[in-house]
């Protein structure tokens, strides 16, 4: 969820954003309310789970908190769903960045990153960094509440890790994919790692999947001097086409503008090598997808809009048509519930 041009938090959907995080993480729950459209919720890095169980969408993203539906149309929420342990790295009142919710063997797991500001980690070109952690909790119902496993940390401690996702490769073995910080090591990558099989911690060490500097679309202006490759690495999402085709979502930058790219897997699985399509496939201004597909077999992609009104980043959730009945993601036209 971090960019070049995003070092704001957002507490929860519905809220306004802070110009200062400490702050922004204080503020009490905001109140529950009902049939709220979606445009009318301020929510970053949108993930919706279609849940077969409760016939129930759930909508979760930056700020970790909780909106339901039965239709797209109307939410209601937001509620606290999120509780990790306080005696643990995190603390107790700690950020929450880029939460997902994947239905796994009969359980629910929070894919979520977590930031505790009192906590610093050595950059690589010197300087420190506040410690920020993909981690995985769980839960009986996709409505939560979430709580830890057993591992305390899935990833180094002194590396700093995003906007965590999951995937069953084609071994059948589950897998955490990540993002390498670009303010820790300069040019942001898109990384994997095994989990264990009851997804309660990891195995073995993350491996590099591609970098910023792959795609031939992302942009930087140093100002001073030539045109060079984005650092940011953002939002990495798996998908198959109905062809078999293994891609990937994620999102850069085109200068200052905030931009969805996708890349595709030469072998199918994990491993790669990952082909970078030479363009992006939304309208600018759009990033942090997910796929997911309705009760009604529709597929749809979700993702927050980008817009920067007088230094004040305002992110609202967007459904856009998708098509993947082909050999490639086709994204259509953007959709109104």
């Amino acid at each position: 969820m971090r960019t070049m041009h995003r070092f704001l938090v957002i507490l929860a959907g519905g809220l306004l954003l802070s110009s200062s995080p400490a702050l922004a993480q204080q503020r009490p729950l905001p109140p529950s309310r009902k049939n709220v459209p979606l445009d009318s919720i301020r929510l970053s890095d949108p993930f919706i789970l279609a849940d077969q169980r409760t016939h129930t969408y759930y909508m979760t993203g930056t700020g970790g908190l909780l909106w339901q539906s039965k239709d797209l149309k109307r939410w209601d929420g937001p509620s606290q769903v999120a509780q990790p342990d306080p005696a643990s790295w995190m603390g107790p009142t700690p950020m929450i960045w880029a939460a997902e919710i994947h239905p796994y063997k009969g359980k629910y797991y929070y894919f979520a990153t977590f930031t505790n500001r009192a906590l610093k980690i050595d950059a690589d070109k010197g300087g420190t960094l506040e410690r920020r952690a993909t981690h995985v909790l769980v839960s009986d119902q996709a409505a939560g509440p979430y709580r830890p496993m057993k591992d305390e940390t899935y990833l180094p401690a002194n590396k700093s890790t995003l906007d965590g996702t999951f995937w069953v490769d084609k071994d059948g073995k589950p897998y955490l994919l990540y993002c390498h910080e670009w303010v820790q090591n300069q040019n942001g990558t898109v990384e994997k790692i095994a989990l264990k099989p009851d997804l309660s911690g990891t195995v073995g060490t993350g491996q590099v999947l591609f970098r910023a500097s792959d795609s031939p679309w992302s942009r930087e202006n140093p100002r001073t001097g030539p045109v060079r490759p984005n650092k940011v690495t953002d939002g990495p999402w798996v998908f198959r086409t109905k062809t078999g085709r293994l891609g990937m979502l994620w999102t850069s930058w085109v200068y200052d503008v905030y931009t969805q790219g996708v890349a595709y897997s030469a072998s199918g699985t994990l491993a790669g090598p990952w082909q970078q399509e030479p363009t992006p496939i939304t309208p600018p201004n759009y990033g942090h997808g997910m796929l997911f597909r309705t009760f009604e077999g529709k597929d749809f992609l979700v993702l927050h809009s980008h817009q920067d009104i007088k230094g004040d980043y305002h992110r609202v959730p967007h459904l856009f048509e998708a098509d993947l009945s082909g050999d490639k993601l086709v994204i259509g036209k953007p959709y109104t519930p």
